[in-house]
C-alpha cells in the first residue's frame, strides 16, 4: 500500500535514486499542507507538485497553476446548466453584489470547494465593483493570480467547466441596497433604491421587491430602461392592426396598448406581488416614503 510518503512508481521518473531520497526528505506533511491550504488542490497534486519543483513552494504553486489552466482548456465548451447566485451586502446596506456561477451538474455545485469559490466571489465582487464578467476575469484574486486563473484552478481540482455567468454590484449612499436568493439557489435578485427609509425599516418591503423581480422577471426599471427598438417594434405592432380606423381613435388606442406595453415590462409599474390592486411603486412609497425610486435591478438566473 502506498503512504504519503512513499512516491509511486514513475512519479519521480526525472529524478535520480539518490535525488528522490533528498526531495522526498524535504517534502514533509507541514509544506503538501501549506500548499494545499495555498492552491485548495488535493493532497497528491501538491506533493507531486513539489517533488516536480524541489519543494519550492512557490513554483510547486505555478505549476498547480498551470496544470489548472490545462485541465480548463479541455473542459471549456461542456454544457453548464446547473450552479448556484449568491450575494453579498455591506453591514450598512449601502452596497451589494450579485454573481452567479455555472457548472455541469449540481453534485459539484453542492461541493465545499465550490461553495467556497462562489461566498468568495460575492465578497471579491463587493470590494472590488467590476462592471462586467470580463473587467471581472482581469481583476487580481486573492490566491495570486487573476480570478480567471483562480476559475480554472477551481476547475482543474473539480473536475467540470465552470463559468462565472454574471455579475452585478450596486451602490446608494442615499438609500438600500438589498437582494434575496431564491429557495434552490438558482434564481436571485438585487436592487438599488433611493429611500429615506434605514435599512431595518425598508429590509422586508426590500426583500419582497426582490421577490417580485424573480418571479415575474421584468425587462426594466423605469420605462427610460426600455430600449427605443423595443418601443418602436411595439408601435408597429399596434400600428398594423389600427388600419382603417380614425386618425383620432388610432391615436387613442396607441396610447392604450403602450400604456399596457410598459406595465408588463417596467418593475415599478407591475402590480405589486403582495397585493395585485397596487402597483410596485405605490407600494414602495406606501412602505417606504414618497419620493422612493427603485435605481436599478439585476435578476440573475441558472439554467432554465
Amino acid at each position: 500500500m502506498r503512504t504519503s510518503s512513499t512516491p509511486a512508481p514513475g512519479d519521480n521518473d526525472e529524478h535520480t535514486p539518490d535525488e528522490v531520497e533528498e526531495l522526498m526528505g524535504q517534502i514533509t506533511a507541514s509544506v503538501v499542507r501549506e500548499l494545499r491550504e495555498k492552491s485548495g488542490a488535493g493532497m497528491m497534486e501538491c506533493k507531486k507538485a513539489l517533488e516536480a519543483t524541489g519543494g519550492d513552494i512557490e513554483a510547486a504553486f505555478d505549476e498547480l497553476r498551470k496544470s489548472g489552466l490545462k485541465t480548463a482548456e479541455k473542459k471549456a465548451g461542456r454544457a453548464t446548466g446547473e450552479g448556484r447566485v449568491a450575494t453579498a451586502l455591506s453591514s450598512d446596506g449601502k452596497r451589494g453584489a450579485m454573481v452567479a456561477i455555472s457548472c455541469e451538474t449540481d453534485f459539484v455545485a453542492k461541493t465545499p470547494d465550490f461553495e467556497g469559490y462562489l461566498s468568495d466571489l460575492a465578497g471579491h465582487v463587493l470590494e472590488h465593483g467590476p462592471k462586467s464578467v470580463d473587467e471581472l476575469m482581469g481583476q487580481a484574486w486573492k490566491a495570486g493570480g487573476t480570478v480567471d486563473e483562480g476559475l480554472k484552478g477551481l476547475i482543474g481540482k473539480l473536475g467540470e467547466n465552470i463559468q462565472i455567468s454574471e455579475c452585478a454590484c450596486y451602490a446608494n449612499p442615499e438609500g438600500q441596497v438589498a437582494a434575496y436568493i431564491h429557495h434552490d439557489q438558482k434564481k436571485g435578485a438585487i436592487v438599488d433604491v433611493t429611500t429615506g427609509a434605514d435599512a431595518a425599516a425598508a429590509g422586508e418591503t426590500l426583500k419582497s421587491l426582490c421577490m417580485h423581480i424573480v418571479v415575474f422577471n421584468p425587462a426594466a426599471a423605469n420605462r427610460d430602461s426600455v430600449s427605443a427598438e423595443d418601443v418602436e417594434r411595439e408601435r408597429n405592432i399596434i400600428k398594423e392592426g389600427l388600419a382603417g380606423k380614425p386618425e383620432e381613435i388610432q391615436e387613442k388606442i396607441m396610447l392604450g396598448r403602450l400604456e399596457k406595453f410598459y406595465a408588463e415590462r417596467v418593475v415599478t409599474e407591475q402590480p405589486w406581488i403582495k397585493d395585485d390592486k397596487s402597483t410596485v411603486q405605490k407600494a414602495l412609497e406606501g412602505t417606504l416614503g414618497g419620493g422612493t425610486q427603485l435605481r436599478a435591478f439585476s435578476r440573475f438566473q441558472i439554467g432554465e
